[in-house]
């Protein structure tokens, strides 16, 4: 997800390169399935298309289930720590128990949709 143009950041402490990984690493032994995107900037119309045809990634919030999730959200509304400026639209994502190559295609075409619609 890292390379695809749409998505400016990962949001997953468990990657080398994200900003909290030295205390993920010093307080974790794994890591789960359940991680952010930022998007680039793009209309709530362009992410709409996005998430609405998506076959394997239900909306929800996860519950620890074994389903895959996808929904928008916006930390910026109950942050009060720091500021919450993002490029675009964050997502939040739960991996479940479906092919992995299944649901990288998913993404695929929901971000080539993301694009098609910017």
């Amino acid at each position: 997800l890292r390379d695809q143009s749409q998505v400016d950041r990962v949001l997953y402490t468990a990657l080398p390169d994200d900003p909290g990984h030295d205390l993920w690493k010093r307080d974790f032994s794994g890591a789960s399935g359940l991680f952010g995107l930022i998007l680039n900037a793009s209309s709530q119309s362009a992410v709409a298309l996005m998430l609405d045809n998506m076959d394997l990634f239900a909306m929800g919030a996860s519950w620890g289930g074994y389903e895959s999730l996808m929904i928008p959200t916006d930390p910026g509304k109950i942050r009060t720590a720091s500021d919450w400026s993002p490029t675009g639209p964050c997502l939040r994502l739960h991996i479940g128990l479906e092919d992995p190559d299944d649901l990288i295609a998913d993404l695929d075409k929901g971000l080539a949709r993301l694009s098609s619609a910017a």
